[in-house]
């Protein structure tokens, strides 16, 4: 489709916010008459709430901040502080539990008023409404929506809302042609004001400012996507966008790359990251190192307790005596939007600690693990070991889809030190801290990589320095040595590590370390790549050590059962070279990428024609014999060292390469130059990188084009703010990776585990279950936890998955004509769909992803669908589905009998179910029978089963017979199994006429139930479910219940009488003094309501307050003015009434601060606050003699208790200084001294 999008954010300015509630997606949720007829949508904002109106136009409901954080304080403790001065005291009474909200509406101006709404993306779960005691305002089912889309709100022209990854409301106006933008304008009622700022617009309303961001408009076409000027225009509270082309002809366009979710483990005990991986439903695995209890593990995961170690390994604090208990390994696995947690576990022994290097999970979705352990008791699976074992082993674990059992598990190595590169890094022994040979980076100490076959089968590739490793049909049997005695290793072992396969040293004289491997995809030959120290590294070398500390090498090997060294390749400079990833295309060229201290030569690249030619990072292209370099590029500033460490590696389907790494913090005592001059670029569409500056402290993202062409994308990311701190000492550490390596899956999406160690403001998206650094926030300063970022680049070619779904069952394919089929694709990423339906009719183009089609007859029917995106570089993609649809079905039907007397537990069920005239009879197992106690049976006809108790059971009937169309049907009948009936039922005891009781049936047993409302009336049912009855006059009725079930011995009961009394409504009254008002007085509300018991007051200056007591309320009010007061009285019923009254206020702006404090004293000294009336809003700073920041607030209400940082101040004289704005408009700056006494 042809067309123009101008594409506008919507950003609510929440920083205060994110600290005190959890954050969340903002979704839509339809309205089934819960709310007012209006709505047609609501979502829930951090902040308030967004409702999105029947005509396309949208109303806000903001909150303020600082309220929201005191009602959040005051709910958890109360406390009453003695003020100085009577005033003081009336206002701070009166200001416990005030929110002060703003409602503004946005209107399309001369807009269709009937918009044809698309509901869009769909979720899985809905909402239930029961406001009240009035019926009429419950909604059940009620669904949700992740995007809607108003069409044709103007001729061609439709808005669509939707949330961007990171949690923000946005809304996309698209003009098609024939449509014209500047027929758009939107109307804001209700604000205080609109502005424009650098671009942006700026909604001013009395709680905040809300931004809308500047309006980006980009068309595109066959001949590519061009951004086109687009601007806000305003006049008074009407905002116009102001494009250059308005009427597009031959146009479309978008723009990426997006943060799917960015989330924190939650851990309260420090939690580092080392490694992440993926799954096929894009469900994202985090490993890493856990120091203490407190990691959020789940329920029935594997180990829910923390096993602890020591500090054999160096990665405590002795000197702060800080994580001196060891460490487990912690495995947390979210869905694939980061919104939950779908598992978290410990894994570790007692008797030392373990480290995740490398993940990667099979086709079932069970995860693979591979790191090292030095505990003799790490959970492992018969045959347990591999090897004698020693100092530090390898480990091989594989946990189950549910994250609740282990698979396979083994602990491998010799006597000596496996699966450590050189030593660990935080040790100072056998290897110094820093760069030391084959170990160049902090964290280099823990690389390996695992990864599987299309067999299931797992290849490790690690290092050992022991002399009696485990060796199974080897190509080298022995550790050639070296310095540190170091070889490589590769292992393969069967899927479920019952055995191992093959198992070899890989390694020269010199200290070799085996980074990463892959499998050809042409010759099926393992490619193991890494950095060896060796120059005789095999006779099957093509090529020579090129000298220097440590080159990059290349090994092949056979992928037989007993495989050999078939070559080995050599690559770098006469400095210190390593590889730390290898691919393949499918043509079988292999890729690789590393890191330099040298110059690698630039061969075929045309990006490099453009500068970057010395970079110390590289990617090269080679042939499948290792013997022709196809292309190699270099990327970084150049210099002496590199600047990232890589962690991730990708080529994808369209062959650009992907590199992810990070440099400087930790890194910096390493050959490390930090990430300072790396190149930020903007994707092919546009869209700007995560970030596109450093502090040298940062991750790094590269992607380079296909054969080398150009650069794709370059960004950062990391938390400036964080690694700048100067307290608490040790944040430079920035984001970084402690050990192990991430992935990128064949879409160009990266899965990337990261450690982040400081306050980390900013840096998760909304909606994650852990939104921030608990650790931190525990330890009360410096602590890290694993950081889990998962970014989509959608640099890749388009794909495709169609998936069908019946009856809102996903991946349903079969049923009984007529049949309606909804179809998705589950990828989403095409630009146009193509579909086909099987059935003999034409294809059908569509721009959104999911469609549905009707079967009219029977068959087997293959459905495909092609992606379509013809900017991408493979356009288009093509997948299929099978639908069955049949006539021969069943009417399922089921009863049952106590056998065997009234106080039996079994129970006859006798299969009722009636096939098609033309269906085939029943077989024996045509159909399955859940009991509801966790068991089951097959049968056809009838069956018998013993319950272990009474109670109350569901009995589910389920057609599993594949000669009927609608095989999986099924029915359920609730069997209540009791000795006796016993008639019971729940009600309210008072309502208010008219009055619509609903009454809950409790009854023990019962399969007939007659109701008795005590009104003349009756009604009889077979359903336990609850009934409503209306009761219109106000009066006292008897109820009461009568159950019957055949099965039980007493066969009827008749429950105890129930009296329900029906009331009419209260009287509200009251009165105000003094009136007229006296300046900076509070207003005395007298309530004279009749008949009620509990009251709201509403003061009309958007606060309210609620009581049980009759007694008189005072108020104060903040600003001179005519008020709106009312009083909503209630009886004991929740019948209400309300009377409003007009009350005049009279406020003389003052203001004042004391000039001590005493925080030891019994007194209202204790704290200190500013005083005053008519305070608009202020910014109080208060320094100490050296100018140090001790405390700050922009709440009036919030006082100095005389700390910092929760540490109690020295006696002194404090300056203050105070920005304050009074209601009257009038601002003032004053400062003065606080004396603190003690």
């Amino acid at each position: 489709m042809k067309g123009m999008k101008c594409i506008v954010w919507l950003f609510i300015f929440t920083s205060s916010f994110k600290q005190l509630s959890a954050q969340s997606y903002l979704n839509f949720i339809e309205n089934k008459g819960q709310w007012n007829s209006k709505v047609a949508f609501k979502g829930e904002l951090p902040t308030g709430a967004f409702f999105l109106k029947q005509d396309g136009g949208y109303k806000m409901v903001l909150h303020n901040l600082d309220d929201l954080k005191n009602i959040t304080e005051q709910s958890h403790t109360l406390s009453s502080v003695k003020q100085s001065v009577q005033s003081s005291a009336i206002i701070n009474r009166n200001l416990q539990k005030v929110l002060h909200s703003h409602a503004y509406e946005v209107k399309f101006l001369n807009a269709n008023p009937q918009p044809q709404i698309i509901k869009e993306k769909p979720l899985a779960n809905y909402n239930s409404y029961f406001i009240g005691n009035d019926p009429g305002k419950w909604a059940g089912g009620c669904k949700i929506y992740q995007s809607i889309t108003y069409k044709n709100i103007y001729p061609n022209i439709d808005v669509r809302y939707y949330t961007s990854s990171q949690g923000t409301l946005k809304y996309d106006i698209i003009v098609y042609p024939g449509g014209d933008i500047k027929n758009v304008s939107l109307y804001y009622d209700g604000v205080d004001g609109l502005k424009l700022k650098d671009g942006t617009l700026k909604i001013k309303t009395s709680v905040e400012d809300v931004v809308e961001g500047n309006p980006v408009s980009y068309i595109s076409n066959q001949s590519g996507r061009k951004e086109v000027a687009c601007s806000y225009k305003i006049a008074g509270n009407i905002m116009r966008f102001d494009v250059k082309d308005s009427k597009p002809r031959n146009s479309i366009l978008v723009i990426d790359p997006t943060i799917i979710f960015a989330s924190f483990s939650g851990s309260n005990a420090d939690n580092w990251g080392y490694t992440a991986t993926y799954d096929n439903a894009g469900n994202f695995y985090a490993g890493g190192i856990v120091f203490a209890t407190g990691y959020p593990v789940t329920n029935s995961a594997f180990q829910t307790k923390f096993a602890g170690g020591n500090n054999n390994t160096g990665e405590g604090d002795p000197q702060n005596n800080i994580d001196m208990n060891g460490f487990d390994i912690g495995i947390m696995k979210f869905n694939s939007t980061g919104s939950a947690v779908m598992y978290a576990t410990y894994i570790g022994g007692a008797t030392g600690n373990e480290q995740p290097h490398s993940l990667v999970v099979d086709n079932n979705g069970n995860l693979i693990i591979a790191g090292r352990t030095t505990s003799s008791d790490y959970p492992t699976i018969s045959p347990n070991k591999f090897g004698p074992g020693g100092k530090q082993d390898i480990i091989l674990t594989k946990l189950n889809a549910n994250g609740t059992a282990l698979i396979g598990s083994l602990r491998i190595g010799g006597a000596g030190d496996d699966g450590v590169n050189i030593s660990s890094k935080d040790m100072p022994a056998p290897a110094p801290q820093g760069s030391v040979l084959t170990r160049r980076n902090y964290g280099d100490d823990a690389r390996s990589e695992v990864i599987l076959d299309n067999a299931g089968n797992i290849y490790l590739a690690s290092c050992t320095q022991s002399s009696d490793f485990p060796t199974t049909n080897p190509f080298q049997s022995n550790n050639n040595g070296g310095t540190y005695n170091q070889d490589g290793v590769i292992i393969k072992a069967a899927p479920d590590l019952s055995n191992i396969i093959f198992s070899s040293y890989l390694g020269g004289t010199g200290d070799d370390a085996a980074f990463a491997l892959a499998i050809n995809p042409v010759s099926n030959n393992i490619y193991v790549c890494g950095a060896t120290a060796s120059k005789d590294l095999s006779n099957k070398s093509v090529n020579a050590y090129n000298g220097g500390v440590c080159d990059g090498f290349i090994s092949i090997i056979s992928n037989t059962a007993n495989p050999s060294l078939l070559s080995n390749s050599y690559f770098g400079t006469a400095s210190a070279d390593q590889l730390y990833g290898i691919q393949f295309n499918k043509t079988g060229d292999v890729f690789i990428t590393g890191t330099t201290e040298g110059v690698i030569p630039v061969v075929n690249s045309p990006f490099n024609a453009a500068g970057q030619s010395n970079g110390k990072q590289f990617i090269t292209k080679l042939s499948s014999d290792l013997l022709t370099v196809l292309y190699s590029a270099n990327f970084g500033p150049g210099g002496t060292y590199p600047n990232i460490s890589p962690a991730a590696f990708l080529v994808d389907n369209c062959e650009n390469v992907y590199v992810s790494g990070w440099g400087g913090g930790l890194d910096g005592p390493y050959t490390n130059s930090g990430t300072l001059g790396l190149s930020a670029k903007a994707a092919p569409d546009g869209s700007q990188p995560l970030k596109t500056t450093t502090d040298g402290n940062s991750f790094y993202f590269f992607v380079l084009e296909r054969n080398a062409s150009s650069q794709l994308y370059g960004g950062f990311y990391g938390d400036n703010r964080m690694t700048n701190q100067s307290s608490p000492p040790g944040d430079y550490n920035g984001v970084h990776v402690d050990g192990g390596t991430s992935r990128f899956d064949n879409k160009g999406v990266v899965y990337q585990s990261i450690c982040a160690c400081g306050p980390d403001p900013n840096m998760s998206t909304f909606g994650v279950p852990f939104p921030s650094n608990a650790a931190y926030q525990a330890h009360n300063g410096y602590s890290c936890n694993l950081f889990a970022l998962k970014v989509a680049f959608n640099l890749a070619g388009v794909l495709s998955g169609v998936q069908a779904s019946i009856n809102g069952v996903v991946r349903d394919t079969a049923g009984c004509v007529p049949l309606q089929v909804s179809f998705t694709d589950t990828i989403g990423t095409a630009k146009q769909y193509i579909w086909n339906f099987g059935d003999g009719g034409t294809d059908t183009t569509t721009t959104t992803s999911s469609i549905s089609h009707y079967y009219n007859s029977a068959g087997n029917f293959l459905v495909r669908l092609i992606g379509v995106d013809n900017s991408k570089c493979f356009p288009y993609d093509t997948s299929y589905v099978t639908i069955k649809v049949g006539t021969d079905s069943v009417a399922l039907g089921l009863n049952y009998g106590r056998v065997g007397g009234c106080n039996s537990l079994t129970y006859l069920f006798t299969n009722k179910s009636i096939p098609s005239p033309t269906a085939v009879p029943f077989k024996p197992n045509s159909f399955k029978i859940n009991f509801g106690d966790g068991s089951s049976g097959i049968f056809s006809d009838t069956i018998t089963h013993t319950y272990p108790a009474i109670g109350t059971y569901n009995v589910s009937l389920v057609l599993v017979d594949s000669n009927y169309c609608n095989q999986y049907d099924s029915t359920i009948v609730q069997l209540r199994i009791s000795n006796n009936v016993k008639a019971q039922f729940t009600t309210p005891a008072f309502g208010c006429a008219p009055y619509n009781a609903v009454f809950t049936n409790t009854s023990l047993g019962g399969t007939d139930f007659e109701w008795v409302f005590g009104d003349g009336s009756t009604y009889s049912t077979t359903s336990i479910a609850a009934v409503t009855h209306l009761y219109p006059n106000i009066q006292t009725y008897t109820a009461y219940l009568i159950a019957t079930d055949t099965n039980t011995c007493n066969r009827v009961d008749t429950s105890a009488s129930f009296v329900i009394t029906v009331q009419g409504k209260p009287t509200a009254n009251f009165s105000v003094s003094p009136q007229p008002p006296v300046s900076n007085t509070a207003i005395v509300f007298t309530n004279n309501s009749v008949g009620a018991v509990s009251y709201k007051w509403i003061f009309g200056d958007g606060t309210d307050s609620v009581t049980t007591s009759n007694a008189a309320v005072s108020h104060l009010y903040n600003a001179t003015g005519t008020y709106t007061a009312s009083l909503i009285a209630f009886n004991n019923a929740g019948c209400s009434d309300t009377v409003s009254l007009s009350v005049a206020a009279l406020i003389t702006p003052v203001f004042g601060i004391p000039t001590a404090i005493a925080p030891n004293c019994n007194c209202s000294n204790n704290k200190i606050f500013i005083r005053g009336f008519g305070i608009a809003s202020v910014k109080w700073n208060i320094y100490n003699r050296w100018g140090t920041l001790v405390f700050s607030t922009e709440n009036k209400d919030t006082g100095w208790d005389g700390t910092y940082k929760g540490v109690a101040l020295p006696q002194d004289a404090y300056k203050y200084i105070l920005n304050i704005k009074m209601t009257d408009g009038k601002s003032y700056t004053t400062s003065g001294d606080i004396t603190l006494l003690k």
